[in-house]
């Protein structure tokens, strides 16, 4: 969980992700890393910590605001399980769809999950026409290079196998990290990719809403360089 300047939510997204029912014999780790956050959110994150020992969570910070690819990068690097969700530190997604997420995986099926906003019946607060026709044709370019056929690649929700993800050189520090982890993980050999419906919750600019039209330009940046000239793509261990 990347969490920058998140103080009035970070309390509540803890607690619902350290309370949600998950499936039997599936066991949870809360990695939280503070992007070097201004607001109180480091102080408000110890704080529920220290008033709640029996969660499992494991807190970062950051040196200085690296971005939330950085951050991502700090949480693979520390987390110790089988497997990765990415977590947002706010409330626009629900942390009770992770059964979502984990079923194709436990039922032997896939090794990547994405959370789609775009498929399934789950509520969808309606907000900012031109960020959904943004992201569409994000996802739409970024297929075309894949091969995949996501609706939703800038999806915060993902879910990784951690040997997987763990063997893919990340380099983005921002919000780069949804395209080039998807161009990266798309030449994984053999990996299984699923998609499945989930709910969104999004927010405004007033609420805290941190990405803008820059990023989006960027993401095509990053869909570019990663799927065709900056294709190093894992570490040492496995081929290319």
């Amino acid at each position: 969980m990347p969490a920058y300047n998140e103080q009035s939510s970070i309390a509540q997204v803890l607690h619902r992700v350290c309370t949600v029912a998950l499936p039997p014999g599936v066991e949870r780790e809360v990695v939280v890393v503070d992007d070097c956050s201004m607001d109180g959110t480091w102080e408000t994150l110890i704080a529920f910590q220290q008033q709640n020992p029996q969660f499992p969570i494991r807190s970062f910070r950051q040196a200085k605001n690296l971005g939330k690819g950085a951050a991502l990068r700090r949480a693979i690097q520390e987390a110790r399980g089988d497997y990765i969700v990415v977590q947002d530190a706010d409330l626009e997604y629900d942390p009770a769809e992770y059964t979502l997420l984990l079923d194709p995986v436990l039922k032997g099926h896939a090794d990547v999950v994405y959370g789609s906003r775009f498929m399934g019946g789950n509520p969808h607060r309606i907000l900012f026409f031109w960020h959904s026709i943004g992201n569409k044709f994000l996802t739409f370019l970024s297929n075309m290079f894949t091969n995949l056929n996501l609706t939703d690649m800038e999806t915060c929700y993902k879910l990784f196998r951690a040997d997987i993800l763990k063997r893919i050189r990340l380099q983005e520090n921002r919000f780069g990290f949804e395209p080039e982890v998807t161009a990266k993980m798309a030449r994984f050999p053999g990996v299984r990719v699923y998609e499945v419906g989930i709910s969104y919750y999004g927010r405004t600019y007033a609420e805290g809403k941190k990405i803008n039209w820059k990023d989006g330009l960027w993401a095509i940046w990053c869909i570019l360089k990663y799927n065709t000239w900056a294709r190093q793509t894992f570490f040492p261990e496995i081929a290319t």
